[in-house]
């Protein structure tokens, strides 16, 4: 009975819903112009086909049948992804179809209802019935057929679980300090989803739009928008990496950041003081904990947004920068979008050139009020001539000797949905309604553009909290203010819903990306209590490719402060992080390339297995290696997923499951699970202090080879790691491939330089996990000499002449050391 009475109220809400929307009526008419179809319907609408490639549409609704932007797209860069081929269309008795050698595009006349079908006639996207594109006096929206066992994911960085159907979600870039597990909107907007049938869609639209995955009813979905031109591109793909590749093509790719970015960093809220900073870097060097950068938050100003030092805080900044950089540190600072009306000049300055935003209701500078430094002036970003102008404050810093920015608040803060006042703040390139969603983005575009300008040939360090599609290709991301606010050690369940955020974060080209370790909110009064919390949330962080302590106001978040054995677990984690930095450099290249995340749900890598998308609580990291972090209080097991495959335990490298199923694997707080697919090869490095403290130092390969008559196989790539000769192409990349034999390992090393040449001679060392010790081992037809463990050890940091191998019974770890001669090598191992 509840049923029945459920399926009439719901038949009620569709039938009111449909009378309510002006739709677009019969399709009458069509016109075809180079890659463009438009299609022209009885009630002056018109729906755009654009064929950017044999697999993405860029699909226009304009209900008066004109096609045109106030704004070029702030998102889009390039339409172009492929050529197309010629057009194959048929109008026919009841519809219209195109023809790609990926796709059939259908378009039935009467009513207007487009669906896309693959090659083998399997229906992959449908307009819902007659309400695919549809509009009313305050909306426009697309109505979408949903299938019963349909899997929706992404919209970027969002709280949650990763499977979107059942949620709806708004895209309002909002400050939500301690924002619960479910809550929404957050900092950014990345209008970007996947579906389980092979598709993307991308609506690029900056207002406030809304998606509701299946809400009103299980047989659809939708996204509205309030303002602007409702654009979206349909992009097909052969699986999920497929269609983020499609989708970076369409928005830029990925900056890659300075390498030492990828190291450890420490922050606080009242990091803004000379004495702290110094005294602080000391103690990470005299406890031997890796560290690279040191951040300053936005106190360190003096005066928002001047960029001028606080003197009362920093009595000599160039000499402590100096001092900082001279043992490995980069100091990083935070800046705001405003000008302080205290600080007179500059506000001065700024109002008479008109580079603030406009009160409709005044035509003078809006008076925003801000959470520091008193009432401010919006720095219209969207506006010729002010990024000259911001960047020349902005360069004062940097010539001090600042590494980058940390540009926090660009929502702009106190601009939620209930700050409606915001809505008369009028920009150059149009009202607050349209560019609140991108004014983050502007501005991270002109920092780094004006970085870029100012100091030729560098790379930038930018990390942001607001943003929107596209800001890839300015800066990378953090979480902003996660925790527990009313209890900070009661941030268990925020910890838990950090890592579905960061997958979904990843998913939508932010693949730089960091949590604040510790979370941001709360008081730490009790640091006994609060160690678990830390440790569990630090060994999350150090897995993100953005390691950052940071926590509010006064609240210390360095690792010594939890007692002794919390600073082992932390120290042990930390220092993985950096043995593991020639594999995440290498995924850093990945992600510039492609787009893909190095964080990966495990439904990027293993989309055929129906268990993987249910799967919030873990995550590959690169291919090779899975993460499961312990995010439940208290708890010395994990529940872990393993998916198919030979799956090894990375903490002891040789205990081995076979994956397909669900194992208990033993977590006390010292050990986070990690496992290696079998069949891999990890390329490592040993601990620094900060990231390459020595120039050159040897390439350790831990292999895990395949079963028999496979291969295990790795390209390790390196660049300066400083410069943005990346983008030219300038770089060296090493293929390791190790082929197991019915009685014998093969190690094939090759080498190749695109401009770019490691500083120094180095060694190779190929750590190999085997059940029992070789007979024999060679190095190019010529036999290796067995040494004792302890003297390869030695040897490994100097250039040897001769390969040399080892044998240890314990860990039945094979070592073979060579010297890396810049040209190929080949090892077999005897069995």
């Amino acid at each position: 009975m509840k049923k029945s009475l459920c399926a009439v109220f719901l038949a009620i809400s569709l039938v009111s819903m449909a009378q309510n929307w002006q739709k677009p009526g019969t399709c009458n008419s069509y016109s075809i112009e180079g890659n463009t179809v438009i299609f022209h319907c009885s009630n002056k609408a018109a729906l755009s086909i654009k064929f950017c490639s044999d697999a993405v549409l860029k699909i226009w609704y304009s209900t008066d049948g004109v096609f045109k932007r106030d704004n070029e797209s702030f998102a889009v860069i390039n339409e172009h992804i492929s050529d197309v081929t010629k057009l194959n269309f048929k109008d026919q008795q009841l519809t219209y179809e195109i023809l790609t050698p990926q796709l059939k595009v259908r378009v039935n006349k009467n009513p207007l209802q487009l669906s896309v079908l693959n090659r083998d006639e399997k229906l992959i996207f449908s307009d819902y019935k007659d309400l695919g594109h549809v509009s009313d006096s305050g909306r426009k929206a697309a109505y979408k057929s949903l299938r019963p066992n349909e899997a929706i994911f992404g919209l970027g960085e969002k709280s949650g679980p990763l499977n979107r159907v059942g949620h709806s979600y708004k895209m309002w870039n909002s400050d939500k300090a301690c924002y619960g597990v479910n809550e929404d909107p957050l900092y950014k907007s990345i209008p970007f989803f996947m579906s389980s049938y092979q598709y993307g869609i991308f609506f690029d639209n900056t207002y406030k739009s809304e998606f509701k995955f299946g809400t009103e009813s299980p047989e659809f979905y939708s996204f509205e928008t309030p303002g602007g031109e409702f654009v979206y591109y349909f992009i097909y793909g052969a699986d999920y990496k497929n269609i983020i590749q499609q989708y970076t093509l369409l928005t830029g790719k990925p900056i890659i950041p300075p390498k030492w970015a990828l190291g450890f960093s420490q922050c606080r809220g009242n990091y803004t003081n000379e004495t702290l900073a110094r005294s602080i870097a000391a103690e990470f060097r005299k406890r031997k904990i890796p560290c690279d950068i040191i951040y300053q938050d936005i106190g360190w100003v003096n005066g928002l947004q001047s960029f001028d030092w606080n003197p009362q805080r920093y009595s000599n900044p160039k000499s402590m920068l100096r001092s900082l950089d001279s043992i490995g540190f980069k100091v990083i600072v935070s800046q705001d979008p405003v000008i302080s009306q205290a600080n007179k000049s500059q506000w001065k300055q700024a109002d008479s050139l008109q580079y603030f935003t406009k009160d409709i209701r005044t035509n003078k500078t809006y008076d925003m009020p801000w959470p520091w430094g008193g009432n401010c002036g919006v720095v219209d970003f969207t506006k010729p001539g002010v990024g000259d102008w911001w960047g020349h404050f902005q360069q004062k810093p940097l010539d001090d000797g600042v590494k980058g920015f940390w540009t926090d608040m660009g929502e702009p803060a106190w601009s939620n949905e209930d700050a409606v006042d915001r809505l008369n703040m009028k920009h150059f390139l149009g009202m607050h309604d349209e560019i609140h969603n991108v004014y983050g983005l502007t501005w991270d575009k002109v920092v780094k553009e004006q970085f870029e300008k100012r100091n030729p040939n560098k790379r930038i360090f930018q990390m942001t909290r607001s943003a929107f599609a596209g800001m890839q290709r300015y800066t990378f991301g953090w979480s902003g203010d996660s925790g527990n606010g009313n209890n900070v050690l009661d941030g268990w369940n925020q910890l838990a819903n950090q890592i579905p955020l960061s997958l979904s974060a990843g998913m939508g080209l932010i693949p730089f990306w960091a949590t604040d370790i510790s979370g941001y909110c709360g008081d730490i009064k009790d640091y006994p209590a609060m160690t678990e919390l830390y440790v569990r949330w630090l060994q999350f962080g150090l897995f993100n490719p953005l390691s950052r302590a940071h926590h509010e106001g006064g609240n210390a978040a360095e690792p010594w402060l939890f007692g002794e054995e919390a600073e082992k677990i932390c120290k042990n984690s930390i220092e993985l992080k950096y043995r593991l930095f020639p594999y995440i450099y290498t995924y850093a290249r990945e992600a510039h390339d492609k787009g893909l995340p190095l964080m990966r749900p495990l439904f990027l890598e293993f989309p055929g297995d129906k268990n993987s998308s249910d799967q919030n609580g873990e995550f590959l990291f690169g291919r090779e290696l899975l993460v499961a972090p312990v995010v439940e209080k208290n708890a010395i097991t994990k529940q872990v997923y393993l998916p198919a495959g030979d799956w090894i335990d990375f903490n002891d490298g040789s205990t081995s499951y076979r994956g397909g199923q669900t194992i208990t694997y033993s977590a006390p707080l010292d050990v986070v699970p990690v496992f290696v697919k079998k069949g891999s090869i990890i390329p490592m490095m040993p601990v620094m202090q900060y990231i390459h403290e020595k120039k050159v130092f040897p390439i350790l390969f831990e292999i895990f080879p395949a079963p028999q008559s496979q291969a295990a196989s790795f390209q390790l790539y390196e660049d300066d790691g400083e410069s943005l000769n990346y983008q030219k192409d300038i770089f060296q990349k090493t293929n390791v491939v190790c082929l197991t034999g019915r009685n014998h390992y093969e190690i094939r090393i090759k080498k190749q330089a695109k401009g770019y040449l490691q500083p120094g001679k180095r060694n190779y060392v190929f750590q190999m996990h085997v059940d029992s010790i070789p007979k024999l081992v060679r190095c190019n037809s010529k036999k290796a000499s067995l040494v004792p463990v302890e003297r390869l050890e030695a040897s490994v940091d100097f250039q040897t002449m001769d390969a040399v191998w080892s044998w240890n019974p314990a860990k039945h770890v094979c070592s073979i050391l060579i010297p890396d001669t810049g040209t190929s090598n080949e090892i077999t191992l005897i069995r």
